[in-house]
């Protein structure tokens, strides 16, 4: 059974890997709110599902813009699917957790990565009304993952120690 539920419109993307400078670029804000932006979620969305992500920023399909659309369950199972248009994490709290993270642009390879058990991202949709994302458990991951993606950071980010030391060498192997 497959994940879409979104939309059957739209044209997927190709996702752009680790190395590319539309990566490490912090986004610039969404200021026009059009066809052209609706256009852009709707080819997020087909990106994630074909890719068979949990979530895509617009950086990851090539687009510097803050945008990111996602699908994924809670802690409670609880599925959730949306987008959110200049996104501002403005909560991640509670416990820490240690759990496998992997990326769409760091093909796999997944790496214990620590987020908070709570996040709540708050901004606008395609039509630029406000709205305000809540979530626990993965969702909360997802959310901490690709408010990061639009700074203009990728997971590994986070890591630190033996973990980050292990993650910089399987990715250093495959770029042989």
């Amino acid at each position: 059974m497959s994940k879409r539920t979104h939309t059957q419109n739209g044209t997927a993307r190709p996702i752009r890997l680790l190395g590319d400078p539309v990566l490490r670029t912090e986004c610039d804000p969404v200021r026009t709110f059009d066809a052209s932006l609706e256009r852009l979620v709707d080819d997020m969305f087909v990106t994630m599902y074909e890719e068979d992500g949990a979530g895509v920023a617009a950086n990851q399909v090539g687009v510097s813009l803050r945008a990111f659309v996602y699908d994924c369950k809670d802690d409670k199972g609880r599925r959730h699917v949306g987008h959110v248009i200049n996104p501002t994490l403005v909560v991640a709290d509670g416990e820490m957790l240690v759990e496998p993270e992997g990326c769409l642009s760091v093909p796999g390879l997944h790496f214990d990565t620590p987020r908070h058990a709570h996040a709540v991202v708050e901004g606008v949709d395609v039509k630029g009304k406000p709205l305000r994302v809540e979530g626990t458990g993965y969702f909360a991951r997802c959310l901490q993952h690709e408010c990061g993606h639009l700074g203009g950071g990728v997971y590994i980010d986070v890591l630190s120690g033996d973990a980050r030391r292990e993650a910089m060498r399987a990715i250093r192997a495959l770029d042989r």
